[in-house]
């Protein structure tokens, strides 16, 4: 019987063939002939044999019947895989049916190798990845770093021949580091590239791809894509991404970001990404400023759509909002009640198998990735592919894509802003006083939050095809912040044990302008820190929490795992936490940047009724750390509350402050976030 753990060795070295050496400990796929591609059947022998010579251990790949591959191999080995293109997603849809259907991990093993050599390297990966996520008897494997495997759609491209050259001379134990370049994408003159660190930081771009990882759009199966409160997770991680995108900006002395909202403007920011594709052998293709889009008239991706497409469906979408209700397939309404609107809207706007209505609504949010990413080439005629808009794991790295979710978020608070405000009774937890709320960094002062570089190592051997085995670092620079503690104040004045709900948001205290914002803005700029449940003892009682245990990240070593580092045993209930726990925002990136002077911010602090927000389910084993933005893998979101939670909704009347929504069971504090322009250099694990 084939080892499930062996299926992870298919990831690496995307590039070469299924049978040459993979992993530390040397191994090979002993393949049957009918499976190596026409250019080595021929000498099948001959280059299985040369390759097993080193073996330490070989793997032997049952000849079985298989699938009709037909369609996921109608995309070319050499092109670009995007999750936003509908011809992808329908072949990516196809793919994971055949993993997913296959019965055992023997077949699961054969199919995989036979297809490793045929298919598109990015389709593959990402086709198995969800595969392995979802099949019951995979589902406990540790999904490896995507960035490990690919890592051209992470590092300046410059930097790969240093990386060859080093692998090539250099013993492994006598390996240095390669420096990724701290900012190569723009110059000074441009502003936007102030934010370098945040939008091309690969922690954050890893979390992007991550998440579509774990909620793909397409699939047979509904349940892969069914998942609890789907839509209203897509609108939560992406509001938040915004939130922290401004908070970034009121730390480098820019406005909140603009949103993108007239399709027949001019896109004021160009992108150049200085990036090589390993698998299309092509540059990622840049965008000049003030590109416009342009109707696509794309056939080789079965693409023919004009913007008047994308104006129709929002018009519609927001028709929606006004009237408080969708159409289903069946004509049946949908109402957008305070429950389930959001949810509905999410799965709309995405847009998802989930759509209630494709037809009619359309695919907004993904086409419109599409629309921007094929600005420089719209008709083909150049032959280029798809700019790093059209990828999930690079889009986030082009500043349009945070304009063009600033507009998707004002939709859904076009919705979020007709539900009725909360009222003092569903914020306040009779009987709960909080009474005190502070921070202490380590070292440093109460109430004040410390910044910094740091310089990190990540292996990316897993992705350098044909080079010398061993491990070869790149060295990137990212954002760091002193580790904190939260020390939270807690008056339970009943006379028995009670259970509540502790939510931490961070919002700016001032806008762009210096002045004090006022609450109906500020709440859209509010970040979610930390999400926990305490047991409050009659009394007094004293919470303290650490930065690290935050419910929203995960930390460094998961974001960048080395599987063959601190794996957990076999059967155990560590084992089962690793795979899903690839989701989750870097516990680098959880402070915003600051300014060195000081950025002034409200940290805010709620304990609400454990009773209303609790949903009966067992989490153990299943990583639920970085549940905020992520869910929790195969249950349901562990909070009944509407994600956002008390922000998610215009406040009352007369709470136009922050400090005037307060109820006694919230506290606010003010806190400074400084930057230190200082590098510091991480030790390895």
């Amino acid at each position: 019987m084939a080892n499930r753990n062996d299926l992870l060795l298919l990831f690496e070295h995307p590039n070469e063939p299924v049978f040459m050496e993979k992993g530390k400990t040397i191994t090979v796929f002993d393949v049957p002939d009918k499976f190596l591609t026409d250019r080595y059947r021929p000498i099948g022998t001959e280059v299985q044999t040369r390759f097993g010579e080193r073996a330490q251990k070989r793997i032997p790949v049952k000849d079985i019947t298989l699938p009709d591959l037909r369609i996921p191999m109608s995309l070319g080995r050499n092109e670009q895989f995007s999750l936003f293109i509908p011809r992808h997603r329908q072949i990516a849809g196809r793919l994971i049916d055949i993993f997913m259907g296959v019965q055992s991990i023997d077949d699961l093993q054969s199919v995989a190798v036979f297809s490793h050599d045929r298919l598109n390297p990015y389709l593959f990966n990402y086709c198995l990845s969800v595969a392995l996520l979802h099949r019951p008897d995979t589902r406990a494997l540790n999904l490896p770093s995507f960035a490990q495997h690919f890592p051209d759609k992470f590092v300046d491209s410059q930097v790969f021949r240093q990386m060859r050259e080093e692998a090539t001379v250099v013993s492994e134990g006598s390996r240095m580091a390669i420096a990724v370049p701290r900012d190569y994408t723009a110059s000074d003159l441009n502003a936007e590239h102030r934010l370098w660190y945040f939008r091309e930081d690969m922690g954050v771009n890893l979390h992007h791809w991550h998440w579509h990882l774990v909620y793909p759009t397409e699939a047979t199966d509904r349940r892969i894509v069914a998942k609890d409160r789907r839509g209203e997770l897509f609108y939560y991680m992406h509001q938040q991404t915004i939130a922290r995108y401004n908070l970034e900006r009121f730390s480098n002395s820019l406005p909140r970001v603009v949103r993108y909202n007239d399709f027949r403007q001019p896109i004021a920011e160009g992108y150049f990404p200085k990036m090589d594709s390993m698998v299309a052998s092509r540059s990622w293709p840049p965008r000049f400023d003030n590109t416009k889009i342009s109707d696509l008239r794309r056939t080789s991706d079965q693409i023919s759509m004009d913007i008047a497409t994308l104006e129709r469906w929002r018009d519609r979408i927001l028709e929606v909002i006004q009237l408080g209700y969708a159409m289903d397939d069946n004509g049946n309404r949908l109402e957008l009640n305070e429950q389930r609107g959001i949810d509905i809207l999410g799965n709309i706007i995405e847009s998802s198998i989930l759509s209630p209505n494709r037809t009619l609504y359309g695919d907004f949010h993904n086409m419109a990735h599409v629309f921007i990413s094929y600005a420089h080439d719209p008709d083909h005629r150049h032959l280029e592919t798809f700019g790093v808009m059209g990828d999930a794991a690079t889009a986030m790295r082009d500043p349009v894509f945070y304009r063009w979710h600033a507009y998707v978020d004002d939709i859904f608070q076009e919705h979020k802003g007709r539900l009725p405000a909360y009222t003092v009774s569903q914020l306040h937890y009779e009987g709960v006083l909080l009474s005190g709320v502070q921070i202490s960094s380590d070292g440093g002062q109460a109430n004040t939050l410390t910044t910094f570089w740091q310089q990190s190592d990540v292996d990316l051997s897993r992705g350098m095809d044909f080079v010398p085995r061993g491990n070869v670092f790149a060295r990137f620079t990212h954002l760091q912040h002193t580790p904190f503690t939260y020390t939270i104040n807690v008056n339970n004045l009943g006379a028995v044990q009670r259970f509540g709900t502790v939510r931490i948001f961070l919002g700016p205290r001032m806008d762009e302008r210096g002045q004090q914002m006022v609450l109906r803005e500020q709440r859209n700029l509010m970040i979610e820190l930390d999400k926990f449940v305490v047991s409050l003892n009659p009394g007094m009682n004293t919470i303290r929490r650490r930065s690290t245990e935050s419910s929203v990240t995960i930390p460094f070593e998961r974001t960048f795992r080395n599987l063959d580092e601190n794996r957990p045993a076999a059967g155990t209930p560590q084992e089962l936490e690793f795979n899903f726990c690839g989701c989750g925002w870097p516990q680098h990136m959880l402070i915003p940047k600051g300014l060195p002077e000081g950025l002034q911010c409200e940290l805010f602090v709620m304990v609400s009724n454990y009773t209303d927000d609790r949903i009966e389910q067992d989490l153990v084993g299943n990583c639920s750390d970085a549940s905020s933005y992520c869910g929790v893998r195969d249950r349901l979101y562990p909070d009944r509350r509407a994600m956002g939670y008390p922000f998610d909704r215009p406040p009352r009347q007369g709470a136009d402050r922050l400090v005037n929504f307060l109820t006694p069971n919230m506290s606010v504090v003010n806190v400074i976030i400084r930057h230190e322009n200082r590098t510091v250099l991480r030790s390895r694990s």
